[in-house]
C-alpha cells in the first residue's frame, strides 16, 4: 500500500496510464506491473509497512469522513498529510537516498529503472511466454 499511496507511484501512473476524462484508467499491465521497484531489504519493507499503517490510522482517525473528504486538498487533515509526506520521504530515500527535487527527476529515475527491468533476462522470458499465449 505504501507504494501505491506514494507521489512516486502517482507520477508514474499519470505518465504511463491513459486518462478517462480527469481520472486515470489504471491497469495492471500499464500501471502496476510496469512500476519499477528496487530490491527492498527487510528494513525497507518494515519501514514501508509502518508508513502504510500510519496512513490507514490517519484515515481511521477521521471516520466517518469519506476518501473524497479526507483528500480534499484544502481540507486534508494535517495528520494524514504528514503520514503521506513521511511515506514519500521513506520511499524516495529507498530509491535515491534523498527526496526527489521534482516530478521530472522522479520520472527520470523511474524510466531508468524501468529500462533496466525490461532488459533483464526474466522480462525477456515473460514477453516470450506472453507471445505464445
Amino acid at each position: 500500500m505504501a507504494l501505491v499511496a506514494s507521489r512516486l507511484h502517482w507520477v508514474w501512473i499519470g505518465t504511463v496510464c491513459v486518462r478517462m476524462r480527469t481520472d486515470f484508467s489504471y491497469s495492471n499491465t500499464l500501471g502496476w506491473n510496469t512500476f519499477p521497484v528496487p530490491t527492498l531489504t527487510e528494513k525497507n519493507k518494515a519501514d514501508l509497512t509502518r508508513c502504510a499503517e500510519d496512513i490507514l490510522l490517519g484515515r481511521e482517525a477521521h471516520f466517518p469522513a469519506t476518501i473524497a473528504d479526507l483528500y480534499d486538498p484544502e481540507h486534508m487533515p494535517a495528520d494524514l498529510r504528514e503520514a503521506h509526506e513521511r511515506n514519500d520521504e521513506v520511499l524516495e530515500r529507498i530509491y535515491i537516498g534523498r527526496r526527489f527535487r521534482n516530478d521530472t527527476e522522479r520520472l527520470e529515475k523511474l524510466f531508468e529503472l524501468y529500462t533496466k527491468m525490461a532488459a533483464s533476462p526474466g522480462a525477456a522470458k515473460k514477453r516470450k511466454a506472453e507471445a505464445r499465449a
